[in-house]
């Protein structure tokens, strides 16, 4: 018992992370399900879905680690590492949905490809239209006009181009030592941006457009991961502090309005990184990241299943298929191509700074 109470460092090599942002990325295509399904239910709370409450972790969790990635490498090996995780894996999914998944759905629904390659949005529009992660584009001309959720092929991918913002925030930050080493700092930045999102929450937005006001909404979950990474390196992980971070961040995102889920950012990160080293994950999963392939390929494998009369399995029957399909598509993404071109990055860039120690 007395180890519950009792500081341990984290144990990076150790962890059940990689589950975790599988799960995340399993209730992103559950809640997505119930869309494409064309069923009225919407699964959430406090004015958010199981889904978006998912993406939350999955920015709580990427401020802690790539925070880290930061004070520990150079400027240049971190934004190499970056680009090599997100970019490569991204651009072939939107590739493939486009030039493979797209057609298939066309010939499932007349037969043949007539004005595949010149009705608009042409398949090399939709990949030159999102090939920066901005997502201008999320149709391929008429292939998806008949299913419940018509006309989108990725309706999951427009975060990934927050989630390289607030790396490039983390990048800047991090070229400064009092940023590293100050956590009153990293904390100010956490409590700037809730405030920020209090305002825009509210409808103060100086006539800012809509991708500020979702990067408002999602940066704090991003800084109090970060915030969170700094409190583990000064002082541990204490179980008993982790045990309790859970219900206060359930109860903030449950019950306090607009700024709950910020609020609770910090605390679910370390109630998060508490469950990674008591809940163990299977040795393949250790071993193999799928989450970030599972999430960009969830949304278009649904859809297609759709097209292809998914739906008469039933609802379980359907959301069944399409994870199964997904992980095989995911697994796919890791091994050819996520796996070996971050090997590749890792073995190229520079050795690790030093990090200097953390004061008040």
């Amino acid at each position: 018992m007395t180890g519950f109470f009792r500081a341990s460092p984290y144990p990076y090599r150790n962890n059940s992370l990689n589950l975790f942002r599988l799960v995340l990325a399993g209730l992103v295509l559950l809640t997505h399900a119930f869309f494409f399904a064309g069923r009225p239910e919407n699964p959430g709370f406090n004015g958010e879905n199981i889904g978006g409450w998912a993406v939350a972790g999955f920015f709580v969790l990427s401020g802690f680690l790539i925070t880290r990635s930061r004070f520990r490498t150079s400027a240049g090996a971190f934004l190499v590492h970056r680009i090599a995780r997100i970019f490569p894996a991204f651009l072939i999914c939107i590739t493939v949905t486009a030039f493979v998944f797209a057609p298939l759905a066309l010939l499932l629904q007349q037969g043949d490809l007539s004005g595949f390659f010149t009705t608009p949005v042409t398949p090399f529009q939709y990949v030159w239209g999102n090939a920066t992660l901005y997502v201008h584009e999320s149709s391929v001309g008429v292939t998806l006009a008949n299913v419940p959720y018509p006309n989108a092929w990725n309706g999951s991918i427009w975060t990934l181009f927050f989630e390289f913002v607030c790396y490039a925030v983390t990048w800047v930050l991090g070229a400064f030592a009092i940023y590293r080493r100050s956590m009153l700092l990293v904390g100010a930045v956490w409590a700037g941006s809730v405030a920020l999102r209090a305002l825009t929450g509210t409808g103060t937005n100086a006539g800012l457009d809509g991708d500020f006001l979702q990067l408002s909404r999602l940066f704090p979950f991003f800084a109090g991961g970060a915030l969170i990474y700094l409190v583990v390196v000064r002082w541990g992980v204490i179980k008993a502090v982790g045990a309790a971070c859970l219900p206060i961040a359930g109860a903030l995102m449950a019950f306090v309005p607009v700024i709950g889920g910020q609020l609770a950012a910090p605390f679910l990160a370390y109630g998060l990184l508490f469950l990674s080293t008591v809940i163990p994950q299977p040795r393949w999963v250790a071993r193999n990241d799928v989450s970030y392939g599972f999430y960009i390929y969830a949304w278009p494998i649904q859809q297609l299943t759709v097209v292809a009369g998914g739906l008469a399995w039933g609802f379980v029957g359907y959301v069944a298929v399409t994870i199964v399909l997904t992980f095989v598509v995911a697994w796919a993404s890791w091994v050819l191509i996520e796996r070996p071109i971050m090997t590749r990055a890792r073995r190229e860039s520079t050795a690790p700074v030093d990090s200097p120690g953390i004061r008040t």
